[in-house]
Formats: C-alpha cells, sequence, structure tokens
C-alpha cells in the first residue's frame, strides 16, 4: 500500500516514516525541512522535497504515487509564533490543509490529520472528552481546529475517509529542545549541559505526557480503521512541571533548581485528555509510562 507522510523527517513523522517501513508499507515524505531534519529521514522511503502550500507540485505527486493514505502531520506547531505570526501559521496549518483534503478528494485516499489538544482551550472539565467543547485561547489552536471543519465537511460532501487524532503532550528522541511543546527535551538539554531548567509560571501547571511511539502506533491504527471519526490520543494522566524536573533530576542523577519566569500567553494551566473512545473504537492504548518514557528519551537526546 502507497501512504504519503506529509512533515515525514519532523519529530513524530520520523518516528511513523520507521514503524510503516517495519510494517511492510510503501512510503512517500513530503517535507520543506522548516522543522523536518535529513538525519531523520529513513534511508527506505522516497523523499519530496516540498512546501505543502505548492498546490501543482503537491498534485503531481498524488499522480505519481497515487497513495492509498495519508499522514497528514506537517504543520506549524508553536503557540507563541501563531500569536506573533498569525498570517503565517493560518497558510500553512488551513491553506496547506486544504490542499490535502482537496487531493485525498481527487485521489480517494484516506487522511489520518494530527490535530492537537490545543482546540479545546480552556478545560471545562478533565480528562477532556471528544465531547468537550472547542474554544482554542490560541492561533494554533483555531489553525488546527479549522482542517478538522473541513475534513468533515469533505466527508460529507465527497465522501472522504479520515481519522482525526488530537494529540496531547507529545514528547520523545528526536524533539527539537526548543519549541515550546518540547518541554521534556527542553529540560533534559539543559541538564545535560549543566544548566537549570526554565520553567514559565509556577511550575504547578500540568499536562498529559504522552511518548512517540505510543502517538505512532496510533496512527497505525487509525489507518486500519473502518470508520470515520475524531479521537484524543493521550495517557489519560497528569503530572506537573515541577513533579517531571524532579523526575529527570533523579533519572539523570542531578539536582537541578528550576529557574522561574512569567507564564507565557495562550498557554493552558492544566490539560488531560480522555482516551477511551480511541480504546474502544481504535482498540488503541498507550504503553509507555512516564517513567519509561522519559528514561528512553533521555538515552537518546
Amino acid at each position: 500500500m502507497n501512504v504519503i507522510v506529509t512533515g515525514g523527517c519532523g519529530f513524530i513523522g520520523s518516528h511513523l516514516v520507521d514503524l510503516l517501513i517495519t510494517e511492510g508499507y510503501d512510503k512517500y515524505v513530503i517535507d520543506n525541512m522548516t522543522a523536518g531534519n535529513a538525519q531523520f529521514l529513513n534511508k527506505k522511503a522516497k523523499y519530496f522535497y516540498l512546501n505543502i502550500l505548492d498546490f501543482r507540485k503537491l498534485k503531481s505527486i498524488f499522480e505519481e504515487v497515487k497513495p492509498k493514505a495519508v499522514f497528514h502531520m506537517a504543520a506549524q506547531i508553536d503557540v507563541q509564533a501563531s500569536i506573533q505570526n498569525p498570517v503565517f501559521d493560518a497558510q500553512v496549518n488551513i491553506l496547506g490543509s486544504i490542499n490535502l483534503i482537496e487531493l485525498c478528494k481527487a485521489y480517494k485516499s484516506k487522511l489520518i490529520y494530527s490535530s492537537s489538544a490545543a482546540v479545546y482551550g480552556k478545560p471545562l472539565y478533565l480528562p477532556i472528552s471528544e465531547h468537550h467543547p472547542i474554544q482554542p485561547i490560541s492561533n494554533y489552536g483555531i489553525s488546527k481546529y479549522v482542517p478538522e471543519q473541513y475534513i468533515r465537511s469533505y466527508a460529507q460532501l465527497y465522501d472522504v475517509n479520515y481519522t482525526i487524532l488530537r494529540y496531547s503532550n507529545v514528547y520523545g528522541p528526536r524533539q527539537v529542545p526548543k519549541r515550546e511543546g518540547g518541554v521534556i527535551s527542553i529540560i533534559i538539554e539543559k541538564m545535560k549541559t549543566d544548566e537549570s531548567p526554565i520553567i514559565f509560571g509556577d511550575g504547578k501547571q500540568t499536562r498529559d505526557f504522552i511518548f512517540v511511539e505510543d502517538v505512532v502506533s496510533a496512527n497505525l491504527s487509525a489507518l486500519q480503521a473502518k470508520r470515520n471519526g475524531t479521537y484524543n490520543i493521550s495517557t489519560g494522566t497528569q503530572i506537573s512541571i515541577n513533579e517531571l524536573t524532579i523526575k529527570l533530576n533523579s533519572i539523570l542523577n542531578k539536582d537541578f533548581v528550576p529557574v522561574y519566569k512569567h507564564a507565557r500567553p495562550g498557554d493552558i494551566y492544566h490539560s488531560c485528555l480522555d482516551h477511551r473512545l480511541a480504546k474502544t473504537e481504535l482498540g488503541w492504548q498507550p504503553i509507555y509510562s512516564i517513567l519509561e518514557g522519559m528514561k528512553k528519551t533521555c538515552l537518546q537526546i
């Protein structure tokens, strides 16, 4: 089966490509290296250097590959960048996604779309189910949700098959220790270079961290799913950033005290997603505990 992975040289996408190769799929990677890394590209995948905003070239790739499925992971993923440059954020995340949705319609490809917990905004209850109101508080949350609406519309109008996966906070090897979403990789890099980690806010804010290998296994489950649907991909458990720092100090045999700075706009204080629907309908559930995942991450960063 021919499958395309957009953002296949990035953090999550490259892990997915590795898994697809192990599973015997014919893999085609689209990435313009804005956030990707050539070192992460699996040599067994065919690579296209391309911006997903270039519809003409994108169409030529679809014509060549004729994919049965498209994993759409290419995105602008930084909340603060989305606030500082909302036009670019919308161009990549909304217009780029529409290009892919159009081509999935034309070539009858199933679309597996990587969305985010950011679409929910400030939670009214925890853990957040898929029925929680959609009230994003950042441009990023908006730009990740709008393609979901287009996907559902195309499913109704043109019978496009899809699975939407809303990730909680993903971490693991290959995550760039610079962007705000990579809290764990950022703290690990700081500690390994003998620097105190920086925490924005009081550190009592909690997140639902999920290991990257669990996320890619969810994508494989979505590929094999027979129905359209939207699913939270998470562990369903919370840990504070302060607790996280303590655990990483222990794993790395360090004793750093964090440096606290003002909280940033667009950040949510508590976040935790309910993944029971994915367990029921996709037959998927996370395997790694936060401690197991962080140990594997520490070994590879």
